[in-house]
C-alpha cells in the first residue's frame, strides 16, 4: 500500500439485529450488508457504558468509563487522558471531525466563561472539526436550510412531523418541513464528500458521526413510510407491562423513562405504549432512518471506489450504543438489557484481505476499537488503554488468548437535580450505578447499594426473560461472576503510571514522546 487513510464511522443508536438479528430480515440496509461481506462483521460487539458522551468517551480514549469517569452527558472528560485523535497526530494525520464527539471539557483547563466549559457536545482534544452536527445545535445544518429557502421552526421543533393537511394534528409518520436531500444526514454526507473531494491525493483520517436513527424519529418522504408497521416482528416482551415492573425495583423505576412519546415532538401524547399499532409505527421509522442512513452511506463507499481510495482506506463503522425500541416495553439505552449494550462493528482493512468476508463470534468491546486503529497504523498502543486490538481477527485468525467476558457500567443519577429514577430508589449520586459482567453464556447485573442483583443465562434465554439471581441452583453461578467482576475491575484500574517505576537509571515502562 502507498498510504493509510482511516474512516470512523459512528451511527449513534443502531441496534445490532439490523444486521444480524431479530430485525435483520425486515430492513433494508444493502450498503452495509455489501460492506459487511467486504470486511469483518464482529457480532458480538457491545458498547462499555452509555448514554452517548460515555459511550463516546470510551470509543476515543479505549478506557472503561471506571477508568475515563466522564460517566453522563455534561460529565468532563479529564484532560490527562490521550485518545485515538491525539494518538494519531503523533503519526503525522490532522484527524478531521465531520459531526461530533459529545466530549465535555475539563474545566481545568480553562475560563469558567469559556464556551467550551457550557456544553455537552464539545470537540474532543485531538480533532479538527471541519463539519458541526450536533443534537444541540447543528448550525451549519440549519444555515444550509435557510439558504435553500426554508422556513426554520424553532429550533425545539427542528424534528417534528408536519401534518400535510391543517385539518389534523401531525402523527409520528407524517414527514418533517425538509425534504430527503436536505435532512441531517444528506446534509453531513453532502458535506464529507465535498470536502474529501479535495483530500484525495493526501493521507487522512475522518470521523463521520451520524445523527441518526437517534430520536427524535422523524422521517422525511420516502423513508417516513418505507415500513409496514404491521409486517415488523413485536419487540421481545411479557405480555404486560406489569410483569417487567415486577423483575426488579430498577426496571420498576426506570422503564418510563424515556417513554413511547418521548422518542418524538409534538406527536407524543396520544401514543400509548399498550397499543401495538403505535409500537410498531415507531419501530418503522426508526428502521426508515437506519435505511436513510444506509443510502448514504452507499454514496461514500461509491466515492471511495470511484476516487480509488477503497483500497487504501481502513474503514470501521459502528454505533455508539444500541436502542430498546419497545423491547421489555422500554425505549432509549439507559438500560439493563441486551439490545441497549449490543451495536455492530464491520472493519474493514485492506492491508488484511485474508479476513475480508469472516464473522466473528468472540466477544469484543468498543474499547478494543481504538487500539485496533493505532496497531493498524503501526502507531503503540497506550498501557493504560483498556481496550486490545482487533487485528489478528482482521487477519482472519482469533488470537488464542483472546477475552471470555466483557464489562459494562451505567451511571443513572445527575449531579445538579434528582432524577425519578435516583429518588424512587432512594440513592445518593455515588450509588446509582450498575456493572454489568458478560460471558458467553452468563450475564451478571450488579446494583450498587445494596439492591438485588440479576442473573441471564443467555444460552436458554436470550431474551433475558428469567431472573435466576435468587434461584438457589444458581447460587455458586452468581458467586462465581460476582468474583469474576470484582476481580474484571481490579485488573483494569487505572494504568497511566502504576506500571512505571523510578529507578536510578531512569523511569521503566515510560517512553518520551511515544
Amino acid at each position: 500500500m502507498k498510504r493509510r487513510n482511516i474512516l470512523f464511522i459512528i451511527i449513534d443508536q443502531l441496534r445490532a439485529d439490523c444486521l444480524h438479528g431479530a430485525l435483520a430480515d425486515h430492513v433494508d440496509l444493502p450498503n452495509l450488508r455489501r460492506f459487511r461481506d467486504e470486511s469483518v462483521s464482529f457480532e458480538r460487539h457491545y458498547s462499555v457504558t452509555n448514554p452517548c458522551g460515555p459511550s463516546r468517551a470510551s470509543l476515543f480514549t479505549g478506557l472503561y468509563a471506571m477508568n475515563h469517569r466522564s460517566v453522563r452527558n455534561g460529565t468532563p472528560l479529564a484532560a490527562h487522558h490521550t485518545n485515538v485523535a491525539l494518538e494519531m497526530r503523533k503519526a503525522g494525520y490532522d484527524p478531521l471531525l465531520f459531526g461530533y464527539t459529545d466530549t465535555t471539557h475539563d474545566p481545568r483547563t480553562g475560563h469558567p466563561r469559556d464556551p467550551r466549559l457550557l456544553t455537552s457536545e464539545g470537540v474532543l482534544p485531538g480533532f479538527h472539526e471541519i463539519v458541526e452536527m450536533a443534537m444541540d445545535q447543528s448550525y451549519p445544518w440549519r444555515a444550509h436550510l435557510k439558504k435553500k429557502g426554508y422556513d426554520l421552526p424553532d429550533y425545539s421543533r427542528i424534528w417534528a412531523p408536519v401534518s400535510p393537511d391543517p385539518a389534523r394534528p401531525p402523527r409520528p409518520d407524517d414527514p418533517p418541513f425538509y425534504r430527503a436531500e436536505d435532512s441531517d444526514t444528506a446534509f453531513l454526507t453532502d458535506a464529507f464528500l465535498q470536502q474529501m473531494a479535495v483530500r484525495t491525493d493526501q493521507r487522512w483520517f475522518a470521523l463521520l458521526t451520524y445523527l441518526r436513527p437517534h430520536p427524535p424519529l422523524v422521517a422525511p418522504e420516502p423513508y417516513n413510510r418505507m415500513y409496514d408497521p404491521s409486517a415488523l416482528p413485536l419487540p421481545v416482551r411479557r405480555p404486560d407491562p406489569a410483569e417487567e415492573e415486577a423483575v426488579h425495583p430498577y426496571v420498576a423505576a426506570h422503564r418510563r423513562m424515556p417513554s413511547l412519546g418521548d422518542t418524538v415532538v409534538g406527536c407524543g401524547a396520544g401514543l400509548d405504549e399498550r397499543r401495538d399499532e403505535d409500537v410498531q409505527l415507531l419501530r418503522a421509522l426508526y428502521l426508515g432512518l437506519a435505511t436513510e442512513v444506509d443510502h448514504h452511506l452507499g454514496r461514500i463507499m461509491d466515492f471511495l471506489r470511484e476516487t480509488g481510495q477503497y483500497d487504501e482506506t481502513l474503514i470501521i463503522v459502528t454505533a455508539d450504543h444500541g436502542e430498546m425500541l419497545g423491547d421489555h416495553h422500554m425505549w432509549g439505552k439507559q438500560h439493563v438489557y441486551e439490545p441497549a449494550w449490543h451495536i455492530p462493528l464491520l472493519i474493514r482493512d485492506p492491508a488484511r484481505p485474508q479476513g475480508h468476508g469472516t464473522r466473528v463470534q468472540a466477544l469484543t468491546e468498543t474499547i478494543d476499537i481504538a487500539p485496533t486503529i493505532l496497531e493498524a497504523c503501526d502507531r503503540p498502543v497506550p498501557a493504560a488503554m483498556d481496550g486490545r486490538p482487533l487485528c489478528d481477527f482482521l487477519e482472519g485468525r482469533a488470537p488464542g488468548d483472546w477475552k471470555d467476558a466483557i464489562m459494562m457500567e451505567l451511571e443513572f443519577a445527575e449531579p445538579d437535580y434528582p432524577r425519578p429514577l435516583q429518588k424512587a430508589l432512594s440513592l445518593p449520586l455515588r450509588d446509582a450505578n450498575i456493572a454489568i459482567l458478560r460471558e458467553e453464556r452468563y450475564k451478571l447485573v450488579h446494583f450498587n447499594a445494596g439492591l438485588p442483583p440479576l442473573l441471564f443465562d443467555l444460552q436458554e434465554d436470550p431474551g433475558e426473560m428469567n431472573d435466576l439471581a435468587g434461584d438457589p441452583a444458581h447460587r455458586d453461578t452468581l458467586l462465581r461472576l460476582t468474583q469474576r467482576l470484582l476481580s474484571h475491575r481490579m485488573s483494569h484500574a487505572d494504568r497511566n503510571l502504576s506500571e512505571m517505576k523510578a529507578t536510578a537509571g531512569g523511569v521503566l515502562n515510560f517512553t518520551p514522546g511515544a
